[in-house]
């Protein structure tokens, strides 16, 4: 198969478009094309008047392909991707701690392999799982065990499926893939900045979860690790709670892909002297814009067009004080949600559906914070400054989880906000005017505003002071890291003992997160090989 790269299409190409294309660069009569599909496509936006995808091209031809390669100057051979899963040789089924990008990927090779793998996840189904944060969203009840950070998987779950990733590790491939036979959209194979839309990714865990069952493997809500059993150093046992009763599944494997949230876990795994440090983290805010208005600022004419949908935007700078100031979980066409789950302490994150059509579009503003910045020398340091800035944003909504919210004017002026402008919050139960500034540390307010400056530099209207801000933003990744060796992947302290993924700190999104649960697996079954 030959790869075509850098290959401009217009807005409204068509499937002969992509042949017509294939067949230009290769120099060829389009009847000699096979196949021709995208491998990847990005959306070329730098002169507002000449839009057009940028797009790598996957073809199959009726001739010779190397003497092609002679003519064609981006072009190359490549071979389809493919993941052999290893095969497990038997031993006590591996027991995955939660139900997340990390251990549903995990618990899928596992189980792929016929290792039968045991899921423990404290959360509910997807089902059930939303029944109870749509209740919350509407009247403030929260559910701690069932909300947007637990429950089957994960926090991504209700944060848009956006599959942006760092990672050039090759089983991003595999992720991807598995998504898409589990019902996810085929575009997310070759779009730049893939998402599923938090509508269609509650169908896909469902089938992923049931394939895993199929196979196998046992998938347990409303469960939650209490501790672990160990001897000589290697782990024997899980010990698990199940509506109050306590159990003990037996096993020499035990994956920890417990999200960035299972707070009362980190102090469980503290208290067991497990290794733990802290680790840097970002805090902030929602930043929450008209839509149309971002779509113009950076499409121009083009904004609403059917090919390009809501606009994207990812933006960085660096404060006078030298933190990092950046925009992270853009959603375009979404809305900021109420991500608590802890009594009396607010937290807030964004989600969009598939079709990104909401009124509004947010990102989190945040700035990067440190151990340093921590009070004492604690390894859960820096859980407990999330848990001060949450309890402090709860009480700023006067309770109720009313979130606290604020025009970005009077953001930048110190001032309470007296009203709201065109930008109408999107977030639930309800919202609370107020000063963020009261509650953030200078640090923090003072870099969110340099910010807000610079960035509204490159992207015209950022900067608008009806643009609205909700707090707080805590969850950006885990404020630990539970120590790991590199070449094993088991705890430094305990042997069979797996971290994974972005709660033990070896991650920042769903691939990444999905990729290292994918690794632990395959650790796993060649351990046992």
């Amino acid at each position: 198969m030959i790869r075509i790269n850098n290959v401009k299409l217009p807005l409204d190409y068509s499937d002969s478009s992509l042949i017509k294309a294939a067949a230009k660069e290769l120099r060829l009569e389009p009847k000699a094309i096979k196949t021709v599909s995208l491998f990847r496509r990005s959306i070329d936006a730098r002169k507002k008047d000449r839009l057009c995808f940028i797009c790598s091209l996957d073809v199959e031809v009726a001739v010779n392909e190397n003497n092609l390669l002679k003519k064609a100057k981006n072009a190359a051979l490549v071979a389809p991707y493919t993941y052999d899963v290893p095969k497990w040789q038997g031993g006590a089924p591996p027991v995955v701690v939660g139900f997340g990008p990390a251990g549903m990927f995990a618990a899928l090779v596992l189980a792929q392999s016929g290792a039968k793998p045991i899921v423990i996840e404290r959360g509910k189904d997807v089902d059930s799982r939303t029944a109870d944060v749509s209740r919350f969203w509407t009247d403030g009840t929260l559910d701690c065990n069932s909300n947007v950070q637990f429950g089957e998987g994960g926090a991504g779950t209700f944060s848009d499926g956006k599959l942006n990733t760092g990672t050039k590790d090759s089983r991003q491939r595999k992720v991807l893939t598995e998504f898409v036979n589990h019902g996810a959209p085929d575009e997310i194979l070759y779009n730049a900045k893939p998402h599923i839309g938090t509508d269609k990714l509650k169908i896909t865990v469902k089938n992923i979860r049931e394939e895993i069952i199929s196979l196998g493997g046992t998938v347990r809500f409303e469960t939650k690790l209490t501790g672990f059993e160990a001897k000589d150093g290697q782990i024997t046992a899980a010990m698990i709670e199940h509506n109050g009763k306590t159990d003990k599944i037996e096993t020499d494997s035990v994956i920890l892909a417990i999200g960035h949230s299972a707070r009362d876990t980190f102090e469980m795994l503290y208290n067991k002297n497990l290794p733990i440090e802290a680790k840097p983290f970002s805090v902030g805010a929602r930043i929450e814009h008209r839509r149309e208005k971002i779509d113009r600022a950076q499409y121009g004419a083009f904004a609403g067009h059917k090919n390009l949908g809501a606009a994207y935007y990812k933006m960085n700078t660096q404060t006078s004080g030298g933190r990092g100031a950046y925009t992270f979980c853009m959603c375009p066409g979404g809305k900021v949600v109420n991500a608590s789950s802890e009594h009396g302490r607010l937290c807030t994150n964004g989600m969009s559906e598939f079709s990104r059509d909401e009124a509004n579009s947010n990102a989190a503003l945040l700035v990067s914070v440190s151990p340093k910045d921590y009070k004492g020398d604690s390894p859960l340091a820096g859980m407990y400054y999330q848990r001060e800035l949450e309890e402090k944003a709860y009480k700023l909504g006067d309770g109720g989880y009313s979130a606290p919210v604020q025009r970005v004017e009077d953001f930048m002026q110190n001032k309470k906000s007296a009203r709201l402008g065109e930008v109408l919050p999107s977030i639930g139960p309800s919202h609370t005017l107020s000063d963020l500034n009261s509650i953030l540390p200078d640090y923090i307010s003072d870099g969110m505003k340099q910010a807000i400056t610079e960035m509204g530099k490159r992207l015209r209207g950022f900067d608008d002071g009806d643009a609205l801000l909700t707090g707080v933003e805590t969850r950006s990744s885990s404020p630990i890291r539970i120590l790991r060796n590199a070449e094993t992947l088991q705890s430094i302290a305990v042997k069979g003992l797996y971290p994974c993924g972005e709660g033990a700190g070896y991650a920042g999104g769903i691939i990444s997160a999905a990729v290292d649960g994918i690794k632990c697996a395959e650790t796993i079954i060649m351990r046992n090989a």
